[in-house]
């Protein structure tokens, strides 16, 4: 589920994730896949976000570094997210990190400060993983 990007807007407690540009599933470090977006801070509401694949191994790991395609070439903030993975014998421990120590002063006074998010919302999207693990949406 976490290799395919139509499926992401499942793994956050909001609705800041909406849909996939595209039906690539992810597949190897330095891909870039396109995400629709919403908050109510950006202009307009919508936006779109590029991620870069920084981590992959498939079954194991898989890391993502926001940012944006500008005149073609591609820009971060220098914040990531990234999903571990161990089996257990009663299915598998999901770890979520989410990491903004490489952003710069500048972009952490444009968005108001970091983290973006609480900690409570790493918890609030492992659960709403679960959720559509168990139950998946139709």
């Amino acid at each position: 589920m976490l290799v395919d990007p139509a499926q992401h807007q499942f793994t956050e407690p909001t609705n800041w994730v909406r849909d996939a540009c595209d039906a690539e599933p992810i597949t190897e470090v330095g891909q870039i896949f396109g995400m629709h977006m919403f908050h109510q801070d950006a202009p307009g509401g919508h936006y779109r976000i590029d991620n870069k694949v920084i981590a992959f191994d498939a079954d194991r790991a898989v890391g993502w570094q926001p940012g944006q395609i500008q005149d073609g070439t591609w820009g971060s903030g220098g914040w990531w997210w990234r999903y571990d993975l161990a089996p257990r014998e009663d299915g598998t421990e999901v770890t979520l990190t989410y990491d903004w120590t490489d952003v710069a002063p500048p972009v952490r006074e444009n968005f108001g400060g970091f983290p973006v998010v609480p900690p409570e919302f790493l918890d609030e999207s492992l659960a709403a993983l679960d959720r559509h693990i168990v139950r998946p949406a139709s």
